[in-house]
């Protein structure tokens, strides 16, 4: 199917404006093939090229970088932040933006969610407590091995202080959730996998945190088996916020499992897609001036619902059909929505087809067996290939300390 072409619903024509003349001046863009493009007077946002990741990986951050700024300037004036990308989706990135600006945009993806705008209105200041990778980046995750002073900024607690939370000992988990209590949140920031842990721990143990309102899940894909747990456990919302280190927060989920787009963060354009109506995210982003992007493949699947979205995960993690067809990691997680006995997963497939399933168990010890039999038929019949499931066994993050749910192999 065809791209989107401007103008488009969710962009005005004067952010359309202001998104191209943070174009000019900029190195990246005055490529042959971008030159011509951007030269047309009746330019057309969906006939432009598209900027790939390692297009991306090559040229930041100076080549994205307007000639009328100076990056050693800009670092020692204090007023950018530079990090580099976990590399979830390929080798990490080199990107830069604004003190203030991942605040900013996240606070605009937050108020497209009714409920969290109206909890945020009542209480600007809301508490958050952080479950994430150590050190990740530094404006998402924290240092490790700090004091429970020192992971405090402003209105946010950074609890956890190590990259596998399986191997975690008891004694800390208590520290962390005697923290959480004393710090009294009204949200919990989570990497999915790493809140779900956490949780099973409070759940062990009968512990609730009565300030808590809602759940924010972000980092990486949210699997039906940790929203399950997420929810039974604490009771509130579980509300997944979607988007990426290059590009800031793009989405929401505002009504069941549909995301809603922060539309002055940046325009989405959905391209490629299947015969399932599956395709793949193209960002152009239009508040960062230091990393003006347009048309970047931001390397996610994600399928129209209406006026929102709802994602399917990496391209890199979408697994193969035995037709030879795209099964994106959605497509796989579905088959775990009833199988309540798990706490977390990996499904890894051959370049030839088999399958290698990793399972770990809510209970300790528990051996799986009517999930074994059912995943044992469900997936082979998704994807072809023959299936071995392993039960009980830890399953290690990748460098990027992120976890990938489905993961091709060859």
């Amino acid at each position: 199917m065809p791209s989107s072409t401007l103008p488009l619903p969710a962009t005005s024509p004067t952010t359309w404006s202001a998104t191209l003349a943070q174009t000019q001046d900029v190195p990246f863009y005055e490529q042959a093939d971008w030159a011509r493009a951007l030269g047309d007077p009746a330019i057309n946002l969906g006939e432009l090229p598209r900027i790939s990741k390692q297009a991306l990986r090559e040229h930041s951050p100076e080549g994205f970088l307007p000639r009328r700024f100076s990056l050693a300037a800009l670092t020692a004036a204090g007023l950018i932040e530079e990090e580099s990308t976990s590399g979830t989706s390929g080798a990490s990135v080199r990107v830069i933006f604004g003190r203030t600006w991942w605040a900013e945009q996240e606070a605009r993806a937050l108020q497209q969610n009714p409920f969290i705008r109206s909890l945020l209105a009542a209480d600007p200041s809301a508490k958050r407590a952080v479950f994430t990778t150590p050190g990740c980046s530094g404006v998402s995750c924290f240092a490790r091995w700090l004091n429970v002073e020192q992971r405090t900024l402003g209105s946010t607690l950074y609890v956890n202080q190590e990259r596998i939370p399986f191997s975690l000992p008891e004694a800390k988990l208590a520290k962390m959730a005697e923290e959480t209590a004393t710090w009294a949140p009204t949200f919990l920031d989570v990497d999915p996998v790493h809140g779900m842990w956490f949780a099973l721990y409070c759940e062990r143990h009968g512990l609730r945190f009565p300030s808590l309102r809602f759940i924010l899940t972000s980092y990486e894909y949210t699997s039906v088996v940790h929203r399950r747990i997420l929810e039974r456990v604490f009771g509130v919302p579980v509300i997944n916020l979607y988007g990426s280190s290059e590009t800031g927060h793009l989405l929401i989920e505002a009504d069941g499992s549909v995301a809603v787009p922060s539309t002055q963060t940046a325009t989405l354009e959905l391209v490629d897609r299947d015969t399932r109506g599956v395709g793949q995210f193209l960002v152009t982003t239009h508040t960062n001036p230091y990393l003006p992007l347009l048309r970047y493949a931001i390397g996610d699947h994600a399928e129209q619902a209406g006026a929102g979205y709802i994602v399917h995960g990496r391209v890199r993690d979408a697994l193969r059909r035995a037709d030879g067809s795209v099964a994106t990691t959605r497509q796989v997680d579905a088959l775990f929505t009833d199988l309540g006995d798990i706490a977390h997963y990996q499904v890894r497939q051959q370049s030839d087809g088999p399958l290698e399933v990793f399972l770990m168990p809510v209970a300790a010890g528990d051996a799986l067996t009517a999930s074994t039999a059912l995943l044992g038929a469900r997936l082979p019949a998704l994807l072809g290939g023959e299936v071995t499931v392993r039960t009980g066994v830890m399953i290690a993050p990748e460098d990027s300390g992120k976890f990938r749910l489905t993961v091709r192999l060859g």
